[in-house]
């Protein structure tokens, strides 16, 4: 079963990034964040989507990323963004 069909069964609320289903690695859930079961995106691979998808630069892929992604918090169902550096 795909990542995102484990979500929506455990947590229908959970939200997810548009367009970037190929960055999706997992999920994460711990008592401290609001007992929700939450997506986990990959950054490096959000970041070359974004520079694929939109011909964007490493740069402005990050810079992008950083305030229109990983800056938007929408509530107890936001999404994770993980540096696997």
């Amino acid at each position: 079963m795909e990542i995102k069909e484990q979500l929506g069964e455990i947590n229908p609320k959970a939200l997810l990034a548009d367009g970037l289903d190929k960055a999706l690695v997992g999920m994460s859930s711990n008592y401290f964040h609001h007992k929700n079961t939450i997506a986990v995106y990959d950054i490096g691979k959000v970041i070359s989507i974004l520079m694929e998808r939109d011909g964007m630069d490493r740069d402005g892929a990050r810079e992008f990323f950083e305030f229109n992604i990983q800056g938007a918090y929408m509530g107890k169902n936001t999404p994770l963004f993980i540096d696997f550096k």
